[in-house]
């Protein structure tokens, strides 16, 4: 698979390193993350520190399935794995990158049930 921008988010993000995540995203990011409850919004890279840090402590990890790179507009597929061992749903991801390698759009939607792929 390849290295892509957002693969590499979500390590950092996977293994706490909020800094190394918060690296990878232009300052004024704009970011949708769809959940089953809702949406959460935000215009920079705080809303997205915040939003991940309220989490609380999870022991989580975003398995990437599938990845592809388009005109500039990075897409992931994935599972997400609670605890090492339970997937609770599928993702799909997109980030927008800006002329400096940062993210400067991040839509991500998440489903406890849908699965497009078997995990791998």
């Amino acid at each position: 698979m390849t290295s892509t921008t957002l693969s590499r988010y979500y390590a950092a993000v996977d293994a706490g390193d909020f800094d190394t995540a918060m690296a990878l995203l232009a300052p004024d990011v704009r970011s949708a993350i769809q959940l089953p409850g809702g949406v959460v919004r935000g215009k920079d890279r705080q809303a997205l520190r915040d939003y991940l840090s309220g989490r609380g402590n999870v022991l989580r990890r975003h398995v990437l399935l599938r990845e592809s790179v388009v005109d500039g507009l990075e897409l992931v597929y994935g599972a997400v794995v609670d605890d090492g061992t339970t997937t609770t749903g599928h993702f799909i991801a997109a980030a927008r990158l800006g002329e400096d390698g940062l993210v400067s759009g991040y839509q991500v939607a998440f489903d406890p049930e849908l699965a497009l792929l078997d995990d791998a």
